[in-house]
This record gives C-alpha cells, structure tokens and sequence, in this order.
C-alpha cells in the first residue's frame, strides 16, 4: 500500500478546514480540520523525517494560516488559502516527503 504524502494531507488540510468553516459558518469546525489534520501530518513527518523537518513544517503551516488571513485583504479569501495551502505543501514535500523515502528505517532492537 503506498503512503499517503504529507505534502497532499497539509494542503487538504487548510483548503477542506477552510471551506467547512465558510460553508457551514462554524470556524470551530474548520478549526477541528486543521487539529486533526495537523496532528496528523506532525505524527507522520516525525517518522519520515524526524523532528527538526517536522517542526519547520509546522511552524510553516502556522505561519502561512496566520499570512493566509492578512492576504485576504488583498488577494481574497479563496485565492489567499490556495496560495497557504500551496506554500505549505511545497515545504512538507521538500522537508518530509521527498527526504522521508531516503531515510532509512527504524529497526526496533533486541
């Protein structure tokens, strides 16, 4: 079974958090998206990567969610989530999902 790429998970994250919120008028909705998505990709970029990629992804996504909302202003809403969304997954794969498949396995010892 093929792995399901962070990069793909943390931009669906954002694009499906958002559009829940503004659909249903619920932010707290679209903000249940972004924890459970999140604490997904974090669980998953510390296995393929490790830490350090896994936190930079992080602080990425928090930092394009919070830009996300000031390029509103400018761009709109759609197109400033499609630009975050697009960031994010341009870091996650070249931080996680790119390095990730030439990191060796873990071997549990004995």
């Amino acid at each position: 079974m093929t792995r399901l790429p962070v990069w793909l998970v943390a931009a669906a994250t954002l694009v499906l958090g958002f559009a829940l919120a503004q659909g249903t008028g619920v932010r707290a909705l679209g903000g249940a998206v972004l924890l459970a998505g999140g604490a997904w990709c974090a669980w998953r970029a510390v296995r393929a990567a490790g830490r350090v990629p896994a936190v930079v992804v992080l602080l990425v996504a928090v930092a394009a969610f919070v830009l996300s909302h000031v390029a509103a202003d400018v761009l709109g809403p759609w197109p400033s989530v499609l630009l975050a969304a697009a960031v994010l997954a341009a870091t996650a794969w070249a931080l996680v999902d790119r390095r990730g498949a030439r990191r060796p396995a873990v071997t549990a010892r004995r």
